[in-house]
């Protein structure tokens, strides 16, 4: 019989850094078109396994001298080729013992929009492949059914969600992204993290998000599987520009008058706009005529820099996390142009 522990190991050893294991249970009250249920009704378990960003994808941003190797490693490799490989070989083992495994992925832009979930027209400008979907039954909500990762990670026992919305691990903090596989095995469970919180709430995320994404007051709240779960209300159109590289002090690719169709181009390129989805949309359409990612990946110009590499530094600083370094990651004072 395949148990969990087996399971963990065969990933671990397939690639994957972490591991847990969730109780379709831990979903329930999940909205339909967010419940990962619809998608394998007869699964039993969620397996969650998680791949480290190497520190070292982040030093060329952080000294501000090497930029494509972030988003090319950090994001295009694991998403698109590494995590996919090793869900292909854990799927194959679950099949080799009778079992089925449902994959999911990181979803890059092929996310489809249903007449009930969301406007097809905004969303067709976002870059997606699938416009439109509907419900095949009365029962089912409409295809594509997308969970929370973040929510999903919490519910396989990895970690929390920090006030910046990006999940922390105990071994990485902010560095790692997901794969999931659904699977009919009868697996046993992890139990939800319950070790010393890791955010602590330093709001360094706020401080340093280039575009201000981050509230430091208001926030959300959600109760998943009998824990409240909470953190900072994220504007995601900014969060996505800024990723980008709107803010003009935090890219150096980007040229002072890039913004200059726009009416409120000095707040653009300063990183102060609140833009809502059709100014956004614009924004990003203009900075992809500047630079853009040959895996079809916009290109991370931002490097995390408050979700991730501050957060990153705070965490490593409290000597919270196990995955320990001889030398610390900031060495100098942040770079803004």
């Amino acid at each position: 019989m395949l148990t969990s522990a087996d399971v963990k190991q065969a990933a671990k050893a397939m690639g994957a850094d972490l591991v847990g294991i969730s109780p379709m249970e831990r979903f329930e009250g999940a909205p339909p078109q967010m419940d990962p249920r619809y998608i394998f009704p007869d699964a039993r378990a969620l397996i969650g396994l998680a791949f480290r960003i190497p520190r070292g994808y982040l030093r060329g941003i952080e000294e501000g001298t090497h930029f494509y190797q972030y988003p090319s490693m950090g994001y295009a490799n694991i998403n698109e080729v590494y995590a996919p490989t090793v869900l292909h070989e854990l799927a194959c083992l679950l099949e080799d013992h009778g079992y089925e495994g449902a994959v999911f992925r990181n979803t890059g832009s092929r996310m489809a929009v249903s007449d009930t979930s969301g406007d097809p027209a905004e969303s067709a400008e976002y870059g997606r492949r699938v416009r439109y979907s509907r419900p095949v039954a009365e029962d089912r909500p409409a295809p594509d059914v997308m969970f929370q990762f973040r929510i999903a990670a919490f519910c396989c026992g990895l970690g929390e969600i920090g006030w910046s919305k990006v999940f922390l691990t105990p071994e990485f903090g902010p560095r790692q992204r997901f794969a999931f596989m659904l699977t009919d095995a009868p697996l046993e469970p992890d139990p939800l993290y319950d070790g010393p919180a890791l955010c602590d709430r330093c709001m360094a995320c706020v401080r340093e998000c280039p575009v201000s994404a981050i509230s430091a007051e208001e926030s959300v709240k959600v109760t998943v599987a009998g824990r409240e779960l909470e953190w900072g209300k994220l504007s995601e159109w900014d969060c996505f520009h800024g990723y980008m590289g709107s803010n003009r002090e935090t890219n150096p690719f980007l040229p002072e008058d890039a913004f200059d169709e726009l009416p409120d181009a000095a707040a653009i390129l300063a990183g102060e706009a609140n833009l809502l989805p059709e100014k956004a949309l614009q924004v990003m359409a203009i900075l992809r005529q500047y630079y853009a990612s040959s895996a079809g990946y916009n290109s991370a110009l931002c490097g995390g820099r408050g979700c991730l590499r501050a957060c990153m530094v705070h965490l490593e600083e409290r000597g919270v996390l196990s995955n320990q370094f001889d030398a610390p990651f900031r060495k100098r004072k942040p770079w803004r142009l």
